[in-house]
């Protein structure tokens, strides 16, 4: 596989997976009247994949500190099967589930009215400074996760290491702040 390919291969996936995402948050695909009853568990699943991954991609950067090649491959694997696995658990949530969750949103409306902005307050502006960030760079790892995948697999030691330089920190910020988005919303819930 020539490298032209392989750049054209993750542009298409990262540009179908964002199409995917903004379709499912805008509601353009008509899901269930009645989403099956695992539905409301799957942002507790979704948080416990980000949590696991963020321990695994920590864990793997020790391995390859140490010079242990052959572990931190298999921990990069897994963590890349999990966060795939979350992936498929985030747009299945945001099929099944027509209802948006806003922060401070105590009586489940959708709306916030001037009680509920005030409870929330500058909790508010915090999560929302998180959430911003946490989807921008959840987007925009996404072509550099699976550059440096392959890359990594091809034994192509210096790209990889170029690349991972940028994707590791990136996607540790995404996986630990999806698990404080999630802590911070689940109040919010209404479901």
């Amino acid at each position: 596989m020539t490298d032209k390919f392989i750049f054209r291969f993750v542009a298409g996936i990262t540009i179908v997976v964002v199409a995917l995402v903004i379709v499912l948050n805008r509601h353009l695909i008509p899901g269930p009247a009645t989403p099956p009853a695992f539905t409301p568990y799957l942002p507790l699943l979704n948080a416990i994949l980000n949590g696991t991954c963020s321990v695994l991609l920590l864990t793997s950067l020790y391995f390859i500190k140490q010079g242990n090649i052959t572990v931190h491959k298999r921990l990069n694997i897994l963590t890349f099967c999990l966060s795939s696995i979350f992936l498929a658990s985030y747009v299945l949530f945001h099929y099944l589930m027509r209802t948006d969750t806003v922060y401070g949103d105590i009586d489940g409306n959708g709306l916030l009215s001037d009680d509920e902005r005030t409870a929330a307050g500058s909790l508010r502006t915090i999560y929302l400074t998180i959430l911003v960030p946490h989807i921008i760079l959840a987007a925009g790892v996404l072509p550099l996760i699976l550059l440096s995948f392959y890359r990594g697999l091809q034994m192509q030691v210096q790209k990889h290491k170029k690349l991972v330089r940028w994707t590791f920190p990136i996607w540790l910020f995404v996986t630990i702040s999806g698990v404080v988005v999630y802590l911070m919303i689940k109040p919010y819930y209404h479901f």
